[in-house]
């Protein structure tokens, strides 16, 4: 059996981490590694137990103390706390046991695709399906927060029936009011049984004998409405919101589905991102390079204005601290990156041209000068 991992190592925080450091990363590996986001993924199903054990010792004060002082070793065999990722539970364990994070994580904000935990799904009628689209932010939109309105088909409950189908419901004949049925049938591994969703009813176990003349018995009509969609400050590409009942209407009485706005980055011409950091190249003036001064650089958030030394060469890259992307739940921001190149002027003025020329004529007698220098003193040397 392999030695556990230190729980910090695990979760990627110091040993001096906050409770809310703390809760934040194990957030966000318990979004990268649900096992709704990697069905059938082992790898990623031992990494989601291993961070689900990580935080309830983390979190905990008592157990915090314990841990830091004698390690693994000084952790009780029973409960969370001890074997929590050596076996012998279920997924349904983890949800109950931290479901204000898996509630806060689905609840309009960056989501998991299960919610509030597997357990859920069996309890109730079945909801709605769930609904995706992509949204493509700029960087200044990412930097700010805003609010998208976009526009969504879905089955909403028809108005005219409220979501029953029509009136005179009975029990359905072929499935005994279950909603499924079960098929036998012959393989080269022996007899199966396959269960599905009764065609008759569609799953509700009624039948309908009056059905609704708009939705003719389906309880849905397609529909295309607009809704506002708000983007917290600090996304990044791949993060998703999940917006509850926003999805499709349920058929069987249960909550209407959710939509999952997945987060895009649109190619910005003048910044490239790198975390929450920032880089740019921006031009400066020859006469600027060679005399010093300030040169404006644009922001995300207006212009500043960057020293410029004198004598300073083309390649410096420049650093403007605070001038990046905010993170998301975080007040820190990254850090703006400013690489310096020369501008060369085109199309001169006479004017300009003759300043040119003399400043070329004092370099060549300076450098005349200094080659004439060091001839002579390779003379004396050799003499």
């Amino acid at each position: 059996m392999s030695a556990k991992r230190d729980y910090y190592e695990v979760l990627g925080v110091p040993k001096d981490a906050s409770a809310d450091d703390i809760k934040r990363a194990y957030k966000k590996l318990a979004i990268k590694y649900h096992p709704d986001k990697n069905p059938g993924d082992k790898e990623a199903e031992a990494k989601f137990k291993e961070a689900a054990e990580a935080y309830d010792v983390l979190s905990d004060s008592q157990k915090k103390a314990q841990y830091d002082r004698f390690g693994h070793e000084g952790l009780s065999s029973g409960g969370f706390g001890g074997g929590f990722s050596s076996g012998g539970f279920s997924f349904e364990d983890i949800f109950s046991h931290f479901g204000d994070i898996f509630s806060d994580i689905g609840g309009g904000g960056f989501g998991n695709f299960s919610g509030g935990g597997r357990g859920s799904r069996n309890r109730g009628p079945a909801p709605g399906e769930d609904l995706q689209i992509g949204i493509a932010l700029t960087l200044k939109e990412i930097a700010d927060g805003t609010v998208k309105k976009v526009r969504i088909k879905r089955l909403k409950a028809c108005p005219d029936c409220n979501g029953k189908g029509g009136t005179g419901m009975k029990t359905c004949a072929t499935c005994s009011g279950n909603g499924k049925v079960r098929r036998r049938m012959q393989s080269i591994f022996g007899e199966m049984v396959n269960v599905t969703a009764c065609p008759d009813c569609g799953g509700t176990g009624e039948t309908i004998s009056n059905k609704c003349k708009t939705c003719t018995g389906q309880k849905r009509v397609r529909t295309e409405d607009t809704i506002e969609v708000k983007i917290p400050v600090g996304v990044t590409g791949g993060n998703f919101i999940k917006l509850r009942g926003e999805g499709n209407a349920s058929t069987q009485g249960g909550p209407a589905g959710s939509l999952l706005v997945h987060i895009e980055e649109k190619n910005d011409d003048f910044f490239v991102r790198d975390g929450q950091n920032l880089f740019c190249k921006v031009a400066v003036p020859v006469y600027r390079l060679v005399l010093g001064g300030e040169q404006r650089v644009p922001t995300l958030y207006g212009e500043v204005k960057v020293k410029i030394s004198a004598g300073l060469q083309p390649g410096t890259q420049l650093r403007v601290r605070g001038q990046g992307l905010p993170g998301y739940n975080s007040d820190y921001k990254g850090d703006l990156f400013v690489q310096i190149e020369a501008h060369i002027p085109e199309n001169l003025s006479s004017k300009e041209k003759s300043l040119y020329e003399e400043l070329s004529k004092l370099g060549s007698d300076r450098d005349e000068r200094r080659e004439s220098g060091l001839l002579d003193r390779i003379k004396e040397f050799f003499s």
